[in-house]
């Protein structure tokens, strides 16, 4: 216990599924979390149950990010961790997905990373330094011929964290900067995926054996990742991509 004890944390995309574990367990561990999702309702009933605090945010507004960030340290003068994980999953090949959709999933996937980091790093560097973790994915290592956009955009979250970290390092601000690759974690967007199909039973063990390990993840397996990332035990971690996919990157 108490392995983030105080820090003030900022974790996009927080109502639910890998954002919801990530939060709980900082909680858990002592720290001072604000999640923040463009799903209001679900959001500010996650924060009542984790006992955190909820902000509404698009992530690909800019403004809004500028406001996050001082209601942040109107809150509490100060920001030692922030987590990226908002994201969306455009499905397609490149004969099949629209320029618009190509646009809408680098817009969410990496823009709001740039912006987040953006906003939130000098406010954490005058807090005495602390961490950024960045969700990229499994995705961004393994290609698929019908993931054209999310592969790109997640491969482009991981090389863009590298080089705010080594602009953070040359500064001397005190900020790491890692990236997460998840594998497939068994987050209700996984279980509503999984139980569109014709075979549910025949997808949800296709999904489990592309992992060499035999099975999804759980969000907790992510979320346990992300205190060690967010607490002092990672502070000679930074511009690393921390792969969490049961092998299904090296299979």
């Amino acid at each position: 216990m108490g392995r983030v004890q105080d820090k003030v944390v900022l974790l996009t995309g927080g109502a639910m599924g890998l954002g919801k574990a990530s939060a709980k367990a900082l909680v858990k561990e002592g720290a001072h979390v604000i999640i923040t999702d463009i799903d209001k309702e679900a959001g500010a009933a996650t924060a009542e149950e984790l006992g955190c605090e909820f902000l509404p945010q698009d992530v690909t507004d800019w403004d809004r990010w500028q406001e996050i960030i001082a209601e942040a340290e109107a809150r509490h003068g100060r920001l030692d961790v922030l987590v990226n994980n908002a994201a969306i999953t455009v499905f397609g090949s490149l004969m099949d997905i629209s320029p618009e959709d190509f646009r809408r999933c680098y817009t969410v996937d990496v823009d709001s990373i740039f912006m987040g980091c953006k906003a939130a790093i000098p406010l954490i560097a005058r807090s005495g330094g602390g961490s950024v973790v960045n969700f990229s994915s499994a995705a961004g290592n393994k290609a698929s011929p019908d993931l054209a956009a999310y592969n790109s955009a997640k491969a482009a979250v991981a090389m863009l964290s590298k080089s705010i970290a080594l602009w953070c390092a040359r500064e001397g601000n005190g900020v790491r900067v890692n990236t997460v690759q998840p594998g497939t974690i068994l987050t209700p967007n996984v279980e509503s995926v999984i139980a569109g199909t014709p075979d549910p039973d025949a997808t949800r063990e296709a999904f489990s054996l592309a992992q060499p390990i035999g099975r999804m993840g759980e969000p907790e397996d992510i979320a346990h990742l992300i205190v060690y990332l967010a607490s002092d035990e990672s502070r000679f971690a930074t511009g690393a991509p921390f792969i969490v996919d049961g092998g299904l990157s090296i299979a």
